[in-house]
C-alpha cells in the first residue's frame, strides 16, 4: 500500500492529544492509524515551544486585546456625551447623528451606540433614483429597526403599527412589498412551509437514490456541512464519510462556511484514502458543493459528483445521522469557550473515538475501522 498524506490540520490535532490530553503516543497512533515514528515526527516539528516564549506571547495578545478593548471603550463614551440627548429622539434623528459623526467614528460603532442597525442606516443614506424611491428607503430602515427590536419575530402588520406610532403615513401592503423585497419574514413557528420540495439538481444528478448498501470500500462518499456554538462564535465542520462502514475518511474545521471549508475536508479523504478508482460524492445542494472550486477539485481527482433534490434531507441521511450523533453524545453535553476547544474536542469524538472505538449498528456492532479491518482480512483468506 502506498503511503499515506495527512494535512497539517490533522497532524496539528494528533500532536494535541499527546502534549495537552497526555494520552500515550502508542495509543494515539494506533487510534488514528499511523505510525508511531511519524507521531513521533509531528512532536518534534509542532510541539509547544518554551514556556517562556509562551508566556511572552500570552502577554503580547492580552496588551493588544486590551489596547483594543480601550480603543472601544473610549469611542463608546465619546459618542455617548455627544449623542445623549439623540438616544430618545425618533430613529430618523439618530440616522442624521451618525452621518455627522462618521468621519470620526466607524459608522458600526456609531450604529450599535444609537442602537440602529447599520443597514437601516445605509438604506437611509443612499440616495435614490425617485422621490418613490427615496421614501422607500427611508421607511425600509425603520422597517427594519423595528424588526430588529421585535427580535425577528414581527411581520407585517405589527410592523405597519410601529410605523403609524412614529407618525409615517403607509399602508400594511406597501410594508408587505418592502419586507418581502428584503427578505425579512415574521417568526411563524417550527411546521414546515408550504412548498415543493424534491426538485433535482442542476449541477449533477442523484446517483445515489438513497441506497445506502455498499459492497467495498471508497465507492460512495458522503458529505456534509455543519454548525457548532461556542462563546467566541460558530464552528463550522465539514465531513466525509465513507458508506461502506460509516467511517470518517476527511474532515475540516473553520470559522467560515465557505467552499475552502467543504474542499480541505474531501482533500483528506483523498489524501487517506487515495482510491485508484473513480468515487461517487455525494452532497446536498449548498453553495459549497455547487461552486466551480468544488466542481474543479471534484473533476481533477477523479471522483464522480452526485447531489440530493432540493430540500430532500433524507437523500444525505448518513451525513445527517452522523451529525445527530456528534450533538447528542458529545456536542450538547458541553458548553465550549472557544472555538479551540470545540476543534480538540471534535477530533478527539471523531478520531480517537468514533472512528476506532464506537460500536455501529450499521457496522456489525464494530468500530468503523474494525468494520473495514474485517473486510480486507477477508479478501485476503479468499
Amino acid at each position: 500500500m502506498s503511503s499515506k498524506r495527512y494535512p497539517e490540520e490533522f497532524r496539528i490535532e494528533a500532536v494535541k492529544q499527546v502534549t495537552e490530553r497526555g494520552h500515550p503516543v502508542a495509543e494515539v497512533a494506533s487510534r488514528i492509524g499511523v505510525s508511531q515514528h511519524s507521531l513521533y515526527e509531528w512532536l518534534k516539528r509542532y510541539s509547544l515551544p518554551p514556556v517562556e516564549r509562551d508566556e511572552l506571547q500570552g502577554q503580547a495578545a492580552e496588551i493588544r486585546r486590551l489596547k483594543a478593548e480601550l480603543k472601544r471603550v473610549s469611542e463608546e463614551r465619546d459618542i455617548l456625551k455627544k449623542g445623549r440627548s439623540v438616544l430618545c429622539q425618533r430613529v430618523p434623528v439618530r440616522y442624521a447623528f451618525i452621518q455627522a459623526h462618521e468621519t470620526q467614528y466607524p459608522v458600526r460603532r456609531l450604529c450599535h451606540v444609537m442602537a440602529v442597525h447599520p443597514s437601516g442606516y445605509y438604506a437611509w443614506k443612499a440616495e435614490p433614483a425617485s422621490p418613490r424611491r427615496k421614501d422607500d428607503q427611508r421607511l425600509l430602515g425603520l422597517i427594519k429597526q423595528s424588526w430588529l427590536e421585535s427580535g425577528g419575530v414581527y411581520g407585517y402588520r405589527k410592523i405597519a403599527h410601529d410605523l403609524r406610532d412614529l407618525g409615517e403615513r403607509c399602508g400594511k401592503h406597501r410594508v408587505y412589498r418592502l419586507m418581502r423585497l428584503e427578505g425579512l419574514r415574521a417568526q411563524v413557528g417550527y411546521r414546515r412551509r408550504a412548498g415543493h420540495y424534491g426538485k433535482p439538481a442542476v449541477v449533477a444528478k442523484n446517483q445515489l437514490e438513497q441506497n445506502f448498501d455498499v459492497e467495498a470500500p471508497n465507492q460512495i462518499w458522503v458529505t456534509d456541512i455543519t454548525y457548532i456554538r461556542t462563546h467566541e462564535g460558530w464552528l463550522y465542520l465539514a465531513v466525509v464519510l465513507d458508506l461502506f462502514s460509516r467511517q470518517v475518511i476527511g474532515w475540516s474545521m473553520r470559522s467560515r462556511i465557505d467552499s475552502e471549508l467543504a474542499i480541505n475536508a474531501l482533500l483528506m479523504a483523498v489524501w487517506r484514502r487515495n482510491p485508484k478508482a473513480p468515487v461517487i460524492v455525494h452532497s446536498d445542494q449548498g453553495c459549497q458543493y455547487t461552486s466551480h472550486d468544488w466542481q474543479a477539485f471534484l473533476k481533477a481527482h477523479g471522483l464522480v459528483a452526485s447531489m440530493s433534490r432540493r430540500g430532500n434531507c433524507y437523500d444525505n441521511a448518513v451525513a445527517e445521522s452522523f451529525f445527530q450523533l456528534l450533538k447528542r453524545e458529545r456536542i450538547r453535553r458541553k458548553t465550549y469557550l472557544d472555538r479551540e476547544e470545540a476543534r480538540r474536542d471534535v477530533f478527539d469524538y471523531i478520531e480517537m473515538f468514533y472512528n476506532p472505538k464506537r460500536r455501529h449498528g450499521y457496522a456489525n456492532d464494530v468500530s468503523p475501522v474494525e468494520f473495514e479491518n474485517q473486510y480486507f482480512n477477508r479478501l485476503q483468506s479468499v
